[in-house]
């Protein structure tokens, strides 16, 4: 009832302010909103063009490991990271891994940027920052320290490439104790001393001292 009621109220206010029949005035007011779309439609200005996706730029491939071998601890140190055309090394245990794929967590500004370009065995087993145990010296560790090592070394064998090994310091030699002991040296030997035996006079020594004697006397007794 209040629908028909108010159907019945509408119609007669149409007429009454149009002068149209319902009918009619329906009918005026579609035929008024399909001409404002066609003419909309033809002053509208065009959309704008659909822009394309931003194609992101392909990251570099990177550069095959570089063998290394065996190098000083010393020559380590230039793959830290600070130049980014060197590759990005770190040893554990003596052994050097490349982890140039690992840049954001061992390159400058990454979590483990302090581990780059050392041995960092003795601050993976403390899990130390501290500069003192940026080492490869793992004496005085205990048996979870050794473990963490251990889980360290297998983690970075099946990920990274082995590049090369830290050369081991020589232990330095003690010299040679000498037990020689200095013998004085023999003196040479002395030769015999040979007896002098009395040499035999001759005949003509003999009367020779015969005279002489005969002529001493002879002059005591004048």
């Amino acid at each position: 009832m209040a629908v028909a009621e108010l159907w019945e109220t509408l119609k007669q206010a149409i007429v009454a302010y149009t002068g149209l029949s319902p009918a009619a005035f329906f009918t005026a007011v579609a035929v008024a909103a399909a001409l404002y779309h066609v003419v909309s439609g033809i002053f509208a200005p065009p959309p704008p063009p659909r822009q394309r996706p931003r194609e992101e730029p392909e990251a570099e491939p990177l550069p095959p490991p570089v063998q290394l071998g065996e190098v000083e601890e010393e020559d380590l140190r230039q793959y830290d990271g600070s130049d980014p055309k060197k590759p990005l090394l770190m040893a554990i245990k003596g052994q050097i891994y490349d982890v140039t794929q690992s840049r954001m967590f061992y390159g400058p500004g990454g979590p483990y940027a302090l581990f780059a370009g050392k041995d960092a065995s003795r601050a993976l087993a403390k899990m130390s920052f501290e500069p003192q145990d940026l080492n490869g010296d793992l004496t005085g560790l205990g048996p979870f320290e050794i473990d963490a090592l251990q889980d360290w070394e297998y983690k970075f064998m099946s990920k990274y490439v082995k590049v090369g090994t830290i050369k081991k310091a020589a232990p330095a030699e003690d010299a040679p104790e000498t037990n020689e002991t200095t013998t004085p040296e023999a003196e040479p030997e002395k030769a015999p001393a040979t007896e002098d035996k009395p040499r035999e006079a001759s005949p003509e020594e003999l009367a020779t001292e015969k005279e002489a004697t005969a002529d001493v006397a002879g002059a005591k007794e004048s």
